[in-house]
């Protein structure tokens, strides 16, 4: 096995094998793929046949660009492995569209910012809206019940 061969699923991949792999992983064209690293779709074609191999320009770029550098070298990523349910959450997050990703955002946000946080940060805040004019800052604690709507309205005639 060569420097530049790796296994993956079983197989024996090259560089340009790789390259490939990592290019439709992002779900990019080749030309949206070649210019992350400032190069026309011909020489991605070119890196991906195998017929040429990208300079050290093209692989800062792509760097740059965030696309696994050590994965396309050597086969192995550069992240550490993620387990199951990070793996899970992940690819959920990266299937949601702008408004999934915020709100899962302001979601981790919120089950992460303690009452121990940096100074200025933000505290939470409750606007109830209407006639009623109260707002609830800070941590909330048990249960918050509104009016009890058991009882039935008779119009008179």
């Amino acid at each position: 096995m060569t420097a530049s061969q790796t296994i993956y699923c079983g197989q024996m991949m090259e560089f340009n094998e790789r390259l490939k792999l990592e290019r439709k992983r992002l779900g990019l064209s080749q030309e949206k793929f070649a210019a992350l690293g400032g190069v026309t779709r011909d020489t991605q074609m070119n890196y991906e046949n195998g017929s040429r191999k990208p300079d050290s320009a093209y692989l800062t770029a792509m760097a740059v660009a965030g696309i696994d550098v050590l994965f396309l070298l050597t086969g192995e990523s550069s992240n550490a492995p993620l387990t199951k349910d990070e793996s899970d959450l992940l690819e959920g997050f990266r299937s949601l569209d702008i408004r999934g990703k915020a709100g899962v955002l302001g979601m981790i946000f919120g089950l992460t910012s303690g009452s121990e946080s940096s100074p200025g940060a933000r505290t939470p805040a409750m606007n109830i809206k209407g006639n009623v004019g109260h707002q609830i800052h800070g941590d909330v604690f048990g249960t918050i019940k509104g009016v009890v709507m058991g009882n039935k309205i008779v119009k008179k005639k």
